[in-house]
Formats: structure tokens, sequence, C-alpha cells
């Protein structure tokens, strides 16, 4: 079975990482953008990312320019906006595509984009769930605001624990 373990992804800055060092912590995926109404939602996802502590959890962002062009910048001006208007602490990754052709590969199994029933992202900030296991739990759409998973996640880090 395919876990979020058996991929990797590259940091803003570029260097890669083996998303296998988030084994063990409750994780949870987002697809952010800077320009986009739901953006203040950074700040939520930061609260979780400290209230539940890193070395149980993590948030981990995936800034896309596939909705309305809401991401345009580079690496740089993603980092410095994440850190001055968000004080993000939480691990930021390269921009990706989400759905299509050119989605990354953690992308295309969040998704299912090669399952029966797959489920293409239709805006930034959408969320997914996954366990301490790897594997993925729950979608969120972007409605959902960040304070609303609370419960799903203290539960997970329950079961980890148990």
């Amino acid at each position: 079975m395919t876990t979020l373990y058996d991929f990797g992804a590259s940091r803003l800055a570029g260097e890669p990482e083996d998303l296998s060092v988030y084994r063990g912590r409750v994780v949870l995926v987002v697809n952010t953008a800077s320009e986009c109404g739901y953006t203040p939602q950074y700040e939520g996802l930061e609260e979780l990312y400290r209230h539940f502590g890193a070395e149980r959890f993590a948030v981990l962002g995936f800034p896309c320019n596939q909705f309305g062009g809401q991401e345009p910048g580079g690496a740089d001006a993603i980092a410095a906006f994440c850190e001055t208007r968000f004080a993000v602490s939480f691990p930021m990754f390269a921009k990706v595509d989400v759905n299509g052709p050119d989605a990354s590969p953690l992308w295309r199994w969040l998704t299912r984009a090669d399952g029966e029933y797959p489920q293409p992202v239709k805006w930034n900030f959408t969320k997914f769930l996954i366990d301490a296991q790897g594997r993925l739990v729950k979608r969120y759409e972007p409605a959902v605001k960040p304070h609303e998973l609370v419960d799903d996640i203290a539960q997970l880090l329950s079961l980890k624990s148990a």
C-alpha cells in the first residue's frame, strides 16, 4: 500500500526532502496561495502546527498557481510573504501542480488521480490529513478552517500514543 513515506518533494529553497522524515507524525498537507481569499488560513495552520508540536504533528505547505494565478511569485517571494505576514514556521515546499498531467506524484496520490474515483483539487487551501502510519484518512475542502480540524488531529494523535 502506498503511503506518504513513498514520496519526496523539494523544499521551497530547492533542497529535496524524503517525506519519510515525517514517519510517526500526523501530517496535514495543504496546497497554498498568497493571493487567495483563503490565504488568512496560513494563520490557523501555523496555530495548529504550534499547538500540536512539530515532534508529533506537521503541516506541509505546497504553493500552487493553478487556481486563478493566485501564487505568481517565485520561491523567495513566497518565503518572504509567509514569514513576514503569517510567521509561518511549518515546512513549505516548492510550487507544484496539484491537478492535471503535470501534477506531482504526491498530489496524484492524494487526489487518487490514478484510481477509480479521482477527486481533483478544486481550489487553494484544500487539506489532506495523514495518520501516523502515512495513510490518507481525510480530505477537507478550502472553506473548512484549520481550527475545525482540531478534533480530528487530536483523535489521530491519541491513537498514535495508544
